[in-house]
């Protein structure tokens, strides 16, 4: 049976219901809700029936069903306890072209009633088509469950601020992108409302206008706290964390799982990659050791091509997108061709790797610095004083395999040959590894498995301390103070 799911408007149409026992009761409810006027037929009434007969709800005509009772009406629901009754009701309003559902009777029904969930003017209807209102009942528990209780109030805003974005902007393909952004948003009901006054603006642009300096620019589209779906013909630059997918943001999570198109790094791990709908297109653009499988240029092409064709699309990075993942590049990109983007930030590798070795990356004794590289820069000529030198903790992202040349120089800048020193290795990831050792022997260190990163600083000395006072503590500093490698 093929059914066309639609929402009628049925204040103020006449409407007829045949029967008043307690499934005529149940029905009642839901069709008084709507402002139908409703006429009941039926000879005896549950006491209900008749009290809300007498308040004026309805009128009810105390009698058998005739013919000449459709006459006139919009709807009509059969729900006697008389199935030739129903018959009967049903066959006479095929006859009128009027529309009719004979309760428990899928055979006689031109339409049926949905288990509905309600946000104010939010509806969500289930229907099985009479197959099993019991499993239409279970899902509408559910999903009512799971959507937040100010939906309703947020809609209402919403759709003052839709008719008077209407009402003030011109007809186009600008405004078609406006309404889709304020739907992404957070709005309340204040005049000062970020949302309200960004799309009531004398000169509205999209989110992130093209040709314009940095300063020009509107905010970025912020997610709704409704955990509504991304939009079409948008990027999202999202950060895929460290690599266990329970430390995706929620955001993260829903627009992976609704994303037309995923641009994924090869770092991404692929159970990460596996929350993309089966139906979405799925596109490596990383590269591994060096080796890039595509161009910079040719990732901007893709996120603009498919963004253009109205698809939503992210570009998943791993750990987080602004920290040396090119973010900057595919934003100036995007910017240039027009097209809206937002950035959703990941959790850092740095905090993965850290929280890998139970170290705090900052300390009130010993670093109140946090100095961020990569391999391939973090050999610095900066010859600030030693102590502001070892006042920091260092983490270098993506530190390579020969960690000799990144020594030498640090040791020519005068940091310590004992300087704590802690390779992690898949931070955050079931396969994670731990590679201890100090500034001095770090040259000597092994490969470690990619990706990897490198944490250096008296921070680390703070963990063999507070760990001395757990059970495990001597086998902990036995691995921590020493040149070497533990797993875990």
């Amino acid at each position: 049976m093929s059914l066309l799911p639609i929402f009628l408007n049925l204040d103020g149409r006449p409407g007829l219901l045949v029967g008043a026992g307690a499934v005529a009761l149940d029905k009642i409810g839901s069709l008084l809700k709507t402002g139908l006027r409703l006429r009941v037929v039926a000879p005896e009434a549950r006491p209900e029936i008749r009290q809300l007969a007498a308040e004026g709800k309805f009128e009810w005509i105390e009698r058998h069903f005739q013919p000449a009772d459709l006459d006139g009406n919009f709807v009509v629901i059969a729900a006697t306890g008389d199935p030739a009754v129903n018959a009967e009701v049903y066959r006479e309003a095929v006859a009128r072209n009027i529309l009719c559902n004979s309760v428990d009777d899928i055979p006689s029904c031109d339409f049926f009633f949905g288990s509905v969930v309600s946000r104010g003017n939010l509806q969500i209807a289930i229907s099985t088509a009479g197959e099993s209102p019991a499993l239409a009942q279970r899902l509408r528990r559910e999903i009512d469950e799971q959507l937040p209780a100010d939906l309703g109030p947020w809609l209402d805003e919403l759709g003052k601020l839709r008719r008077e974005v209407l009402a003030t902007h011109p007809r186009g393909e600008e405004r078609k992108l406006l309404l889709h952004q304020l739907a992404q948003r957070q709005l309340c009901a204040s005049e000062h409302c970020p949302t309200r006054q960004m799309a009531l603006a004398s000169n509205p642009t999209p989110a992130i206008p093209s040709n314009r300096s940095s300063q020009q620019r509107t905010k970025r589209v912020e997610g709704s706290a409704v955990g509504m779906p991304a939009a079409p013909g948008h990027v999202y630059l999202v950060g895929a964390g460290p690599g266990d997918p329970d430390l995706l943001t929620v955001k993260a999570t829903r627009l992976i799982q609704s994303a037309d198109v995923l641009l994924h790094d090869d770092l991404v791990p692929q159970a990460v990659i596996d929350l993309a709908p089966q139906a979405g297109e799925v596109i490596s653009v990383g590269k591994r050791c060096g080796v890039k499988s595509i161009t910079q240029d040719e990732i901007n092409a893709l996120m603009i091509q498919h963004a253009r064709a109205g698809r939503r699309v992210v570009r998943l990075k791993s750990g987080d997108p602004l920290l040396f993942g090119r973010a900057a590049e595919e934003m100036a990109a995007l910017t240039e061709a027009g097209v809206l983007f937002e950035v959703v930030p990941g959790v850092s590798a740095a905090f993965a790797a850290a929280a890998a070795i139970g170290c705090s990356l900052t300390s009130r004794d010993c670093a109140s610095n946090l100095i961020v590289s990569t391999g391939h820069h973090a050999q610095s000529h900066n010859r600030a004083p030693v102590p502001a030198l070892e006042d920091a903790t260092r983490v270098v992202y993506m530190p390579g395999r020969d960690l000799a040349l990144l020594a030498r120089e640090w040791l020519e800048q005068g940091l310590p040959p004992n300087l704590p020193c802690a390779i992690v290795a898949r931070a955050a990831q079931p396969d994670q590894q731990v590679f201890r050792t100090t500034l001095g022997a770090l040259g000597d260190a092994e490969a470690a498995p990619a990706p990897s990163l490198l944490i250096a600083g008296w921070a680390l000395t703070e963990t063999a301390v507070q760990s001395a006072l757990s059970a495990n503590a001597a086998e902990f500093a036995g691995r921590s103070v020493s040149s070497g490698k533990t797993a875990s």
